[in-house]
């Protein structure tokens, strides 16, 4: 322990020195803007006709598919998704007939006989909040839509509670039986105190459980974990993580308390985090343990193969992830508050149950929001998101743009490769180790203005100012 401390302490002391060159804002918080370009929370009215306006489906047909499930049994006190709570199974079977209304009007709009899907990704919410019934019902027409034979990776973001007793196995025979192989599943710590603090429904014996119990289905296991939550200290933490690579899952992801909202609901944490700001952790001791958990994963073989997931072979990260994010492949999303990444434009639906249910009986796709990028923003959205997330394959850049990176960005990535932040070949432009930590931060050094996540003021005035290196 007192080893990856010192080794923790070091990571700090780089961490000022990152904010006294401008790159890290002085109070040292943390944004999670960096998810899209531009952020999600960014966007501008749009109807169904502008949305699709001149859109064409890339030639093989495929699209990573996103489907929201809203429900879930408690509201943790981290979560910034929209969600209901202890709803009644009509009520959830309501919402079921809207999603798979959805599914057939965006079917007609395009003309398909069916979506072709490359990854498949089930979240919300918690999507086994759903009763064995209902997701059998929800799997059955989803797979009357959806053509599954080219699926790489079946994913479902499942929770502990949902995965034990009989239903619990009930509900991982039907997610196997309709050809599921990958689980996500929201430990977020192995500390009943700390899962107390979170709210959420489990406790570490449940987590256990859920975890052997998807073991023994044969999933693939990936396992989520959120540091600096209020509670948590660097020797709870150490244990954790201790604990965490012990069970010899597939992949580990870690996730920085999120406090400021990313998405289409402002989390519970966000209050807290104003009337109990005693309870709250510092940014100094979250920094040390983002470390000193990197730091116990790779002594035990977890690698960061992607940013934040942490797997002992690369073939086990998230292919929806990795093709999203680093491939730049058209992604489509269904229900409420999803969101479609697609090669030139990004659309979002309504965050509104009643503005959800109104638009779907009036045979209206529920996409409210969103842009068509124009030819800057489509560079920067082509730079962002795979220099954040992997590394720049600058021949798919120039695909995408028509134009030589360097030639764009070149005096930017000059800047950060005299401070050690990233690294290029022939053939890709990468984060060093070191870039690799101050990811999220290091990325607005290209979003435009408009977009940063925190005000001028709040950074040095110094070469790697945000601000100053978009004047």
């Amino acid at each position: 322990m007192l080893r990856y401390i010192e080794l923790a302490d070091m990571r700090w002391n780089e961490f000022e020195s990152f904010q006294n060159l401008g790159l890290i804002p002085m109070h040292g918080e943390f944004s999670p803007a960096g998810v899209h370009y531009p952020p999600i929370t960014n966007y501008s009215p749009l109807s169904q006709n502008e949305a699709y306006e001149n859109f064409s489906e890339e030639k093989n047909g495929l699209f990573d598919i996103y489907i929201h499930i809203p429900f879930c049994r408690k509201q943790c006190l981290f979560c910034h998704y929209p969600s209901r709570y202890q709803s009644t199974e009509l009520e959830k079977e309501t919402y079921l007939i809207a999603l798979e209304k959805e599914m057939q009007l965006f079917i007609k709009l395009r003309n398909l006989d069916k979506i072709k899907a490359r990854t498949v990704l089930v979240g919300g919410g918690t999507p086994t909040d759903l009763s064995p019934r209902l997701l059998k019902k929800f799997l059955s027409f989803f797979c009357k839509y959806v053509d599954i034979s080219s699926c790489q990776q079946f994913n479902y973001d499942v929770d502990p509670s949902t995965l034990v007793t009989r239903n619990g196995l009930e509900r991982l025979q039907i997610i196997k039986d309709f050809n599921g192989d990958r689980l996500t599943i929201g430990v977020q710590s192995l500390n009943d105190d700390i899962l107390k603090k979170m709210n959420r429904s489990h406790n570490v014996k449940t987590a256990l459980d859920s975890i052997n119990n998807c073991r023994k289905f044969g999933f693939k296991i990936n396992i989520e974990f959120i540091y600096g939550h209020p509670g948590e200290t660097l020797e709870n933490w150490e244990e954790v993580m201790s604990q965490a690579v012990k069970l010899d899952v597939d992949e580990i992801q870690l996730y920085r308390l999120k406090i400021e909202p990313y998405g289409d609901q402002v989390g519970v944490i966000k209050q807290f985090s104003h009337y109990s700001q005693k309870e709250m952790i510092t940014v100094k001791d979250t920094i040390r343990m983002k470390e000193l958990a990197s730091l116990i994963l790779a002594e035990y073989g977890y690698n960061e193969n992607l940013r934040r997931v942490y797997t002992k072979h690369k073939k086990n990260i998230s292919l929806y992830a990795y093709n999203q994010c680093c491939r730049l492949l058209d992604q489509i999303g269904f229900g409420i508050s999803a969101f479609s990444s697609l090669h030139d434009r990004f659309l979002l639906n309504t965050p509104s149950f009643v503005d959800y249910y109104n638009r779907i009986n009036c045979e209206v796709l529920p996409v409210n929001r969103g842009l068509i990028r124009s030819p800057k923003q489509q560079a920067l959205w082509s730079l962002i998101l795979p220099l954040k997330n992997l590394f720049i394959d600058k021949r798919r850049f120039q695909e995408i743009n028509k134009q030589n990176i360097n030639l764009l960005f070149g005096e930017k990535f000059n800047i950060l490769k005299k401070h050690g932040l990233v690294e290029e070949t022939e053939t890709k432009i990468s984060l060093t180790s070191k870039g690799s930590f101050y990811a999220d931060e290091l990325v607005h050094i290209f979003y435009e203005r408009p977009y940063q996540s925190f005000p001028e003021s709040d950074f040095a005035t110094k070469e790697l100012n945000p601000y100053m290196l978009n004047n």
